[in-house]
């Protein structure tokens, strides 16, 4: 199909990119277009105005500054798996990095473009709202950081503000004895999880300290189990570690589609849930 008509821009800065979408409501930011481009192919999105920040220097890179990694909204997919900063210290992203799409995609798609899509079948919500990760917004009045988990607001919602652009994310380092897996159910290599779990485990002494889950395609926003992290929190290595899994599912909203029923995308995140803990624990 063919997108309905609408004015294209390239601000030369940062200020002036935010300029353009406070004064429009009905603007647009486009990045790497791997998630906007096909809602306006289909009309499902009808923005007057798209404001290409693609080529913004502030909005590029992956930054090592000490207690967090700081990955630009603009850096790609690829770039972000890729980056021995990442791979070091956040390593969770890197492997739900790998998982996106497809190399083509990788290599166009943003990091920024995943989060402020905000997609609960996406792949890196959930990781970052695992990760405890803050996301950086900036506006004509300034610039304002947004805890994860009050920034996915709804399906494909944000709560980014009119006039805000996203330029970065702080994906804190959790240091030593923690373990990372990102395990996803999908019927193709290019196409959107069914159910994604992402996991990080905190391991000592034989036992897990303190477990982080996170849900891709859910319910309308990313979300974190929180009934299975509680339940895991103390027990030893294989002693009940499925049955706290079992919770996984709890208070989730899947949706229903093609793809699954909400029961089969419960099972799904628990035994997807399972799989990932044992395998961040380092378990069998």
């Amino acid at each position: 199909m063919i997108p309905a008509q609408f004015e294209y821009t390239r601000p030369a800065s940062l200020e002036e990119a935010c300029e353009a979408l406070a004064a429009d409501d009905e603007a647009k930011a486009l990045a790497g277009g791997q998630s906007l481009l096909p809602l306006l192919r289909l009309r499902l999105a009808y923005p007057s105005t798209l404001v290409d920040i693609g080529r913004l220097p502030e909005l590029k890179g992956v930054h090592d500054r000490g207690d967090h990694i700081f990955i630009g909204a603009t850096a790609t997919h690829d770039e972000v798996l890729r980056s021995p900063a990442v791979r070091e210290g956040c390593p969770l992203v890197a492997l739900a990095a790998a998982t996106v799409a497809d190399p083509a995609v990788r290599h166009r798609g943003t990091f920024g473009g995943s989060l402020a899509h905000a997609d609960p079948a996406g792949d890196l919500p959930a990781v970052v709202l695992a990760l405890d990760g803050v996301l950086v917004a900036r506006s004509a009045e300034g610039e304002r950081e947004i805890p994860a988990a009050e920034f996915f607001s709804d399906y494909l919602e944000s709560t980014l503000a009119i006039g805000e652009i996203l330029v970065g994310v702080k994906i804190p380092k959790l240091g030593p004895g923690w373990g990372f897996h990102y395990e996803k159910f999908h019927r193709t290599a290019q196409a959107w999880a069914i159910v994604g779990v992402a996991a990080a485990v905190r391991r000592s002494n034989g036992s897990i300290q303190e477990a982080r889950i996170g849900l891709t395609n859910m319910g309308p926003t990313p979300l974190r189990a929180r009934a299975a992290e509680h339940a895991l929190q103390g027990l030893e290595l294989g002693n009940g570690v499925r049955q706290a899994c079992e919770e996984a599912a709890a208070d989730t909203t899947p949706p229903a589609d093609l793809h699954g029923q909400p029961d089969y995308r419960r099972h799904l995140a628990r035994v997807l849930t399972h799989r990932a803990v044992r395998t961040a624990a380092g378990t069998p």
